[in-house]
């Protein structure tokens, strides 16, 4: 991968120290709209197979005949794709240009969320929500990298419309899998796999953009691209602070998405009602995946933030434990703030580097070793919760983990640089 590649990460005005050249853009603009279609239609695919995963949760478990600790796996499982397949993208897109790999990762989506309800038994369940999850994984890692190469200067308005793209389909999937899953007779297997029409939608552009000559001219750049400075970055007091910072709030997140329909419909709210309370949660992603990350490039040190995002996820966690169903929405509301920690994170990684490559390096280490963090949290509620028959004792680790992810968020959010520390 060219060492600019993944610069723009959480790009926005302020002290951002890195710098790189920006690579010309396609001179005709009707491939550029063909691209921004493609933007939209692929961030709407890259979170449904596992918020409407969770909107179904129990159906699912009832269906297949899943115990707590096989569901608390299969909320892991994101995560562990993420962490493995993901480290895969860079290496795929100097073989076969940026575009081409995306394309093939929507087809990748396509087929797992259409074999998935397919599946007669756990372990096929498994493997095509892995096969699914290993497409988002790669599509995910090379969006920024598609932003930068076809649209140099507009990084900041195109990471946007991304990321609202994003969140948007977080949290669509949440809300209406439950009444397309009632509308389809309320079989789960239909809610579930309606979902792989979208993406054989979304591949289609791509098909077309990834033939086209700005993706061929990527590939020859990252071909030809240097590696980053040879001390390793393990030395780094940052870096580990943003991989454990990361990998916190990707805990959190995918608890969230994984259980929090469970722990309400627990609580005597509606299968519809709670998937709409999901839908809420993420759908704060929406407006503040714009606002947030401008915030934290104007500040020298981010930590005062990620308090606040983590006192609200404290906040969220205790209304949880003490009146789940009375307040059920303003916890939605509390949680959904705290799970803007995402974009603060990749902010705090563009912030960390002066340059490109450092910033490629920091946020491949960042983000596969803090999603490999994350596996065990969402195993363990589902642990927690099939011992003790309740939520308690899992709210409390879902809230004592916020500790530590603040105290994380705040070293990481020192103004400092990888390059300095190495």
């Amino acid at each position: 991968m060219a060492d600019d590649e993944l610069a723009t990460i959480g790009a926005a005005p302020g002290p951002v120290r890195y710098t790189s050249t920006a690579p010309t853009a396609p001179a005709s603009p009707w491939p550029q709209r063909l691209v921004i279609a493609g933007l939209l239609l692929a961030a709407l695919n890259l979170r449904p197979a596992i918020t409407s995963l969770g909107s179904l949760l129990e159906e699912v478990r009832d269906g297949l005949g899943m115990n707590g600790a096989v569901a608390g796996l299969l909320t892991s499982v994101p995560a562990l794709c993420f962490a493995l397949f993901g480290v895969t993208a860079p290496r795929l897109a100097r073989r076969f240009g940026p575009a081409t790999v995306v394309c093939a990762g929507l087809a990748a989506i396509t087929a797992g969320l259409a074999i998935r309800p397919l599946a007669g038994g756990i372990a096929g369940f498994l493997a095509a929500s892995a096969l699914a999850l290993a497409g988002i994984a790669v599509s995910n890692v090379l969006m920024p990298v598609i932003v930068k190469r076809w649209f140099p200067d507009r990084i900041g308005a195109m990471t946007g419309v991304y990321s609202m793209a994003l969140s948007l389909g977080t949290s669509a999937a949440a809300a209406v899998t439950v009444p397309i899953t009632d509308g389809l007779g309320g079989s789960w297997r239909a809610g579930l796999g309606v979902w792989a029409l979208l993406a054989a939608v979304a591949a289609l552009p791509w098909i077309a953009i990834a033939r086209g000559r700005t993706n061929r001219e990527a590939r020859a750049r990252s071909a030809d691209s240097q590696d980053g400075p040879a001390a390793p970055i393990t030395r780094s007091p940052t870096a580990w602070a943003l991989a454990c910072f990361f990998g916190l709030q990707s805990t959190a997140a995918y608890i969230t998405m994984g259980w929090m329909p469970q722990i309400f419909r627990d609580a005597g709210v509606s299968a519809s009602t709670a998937g709409v309370l999901l839908a809420v949660t993420m759908a704060m992603g929406v407006p503040l995946s714009f606002v947030l990350p401008r915030i934290a490039a104007r500040l020298r040190h981010q930590g005062v933030l990620v308090v606040i995002l983590g006192a609200s996820g404290l906040t969220g966690y205790a209304g949880l434990w003490l009146a789940p169903a009375g307040g059920a929405w303003a916890w939605a509301l509390l949680l959904g703030l705290s799970n803007c920690a995402f974009p603060l994170a990749l902010t705090m990684i563009g912030m960390r580097a002066r340059t490109g490559a450092g910033v490629v390096r920091l946020s491949a280490f960042a983000q596969s070793t803090g999603y490999l963090f994350s596996i065990p949290g969402p195993l363990l509620v589902g642990a927690l919760y099939q011992a003790t028959g309740g939520w308690d004792l899992p709210i409390a680790l879902m809230a004592g983990l916020m500790v530590p992810q603040m105290i994380a968020g705040v070293l990481a959010g020192r103004d400092r640089t990888l390059e300095d520390e190495l």
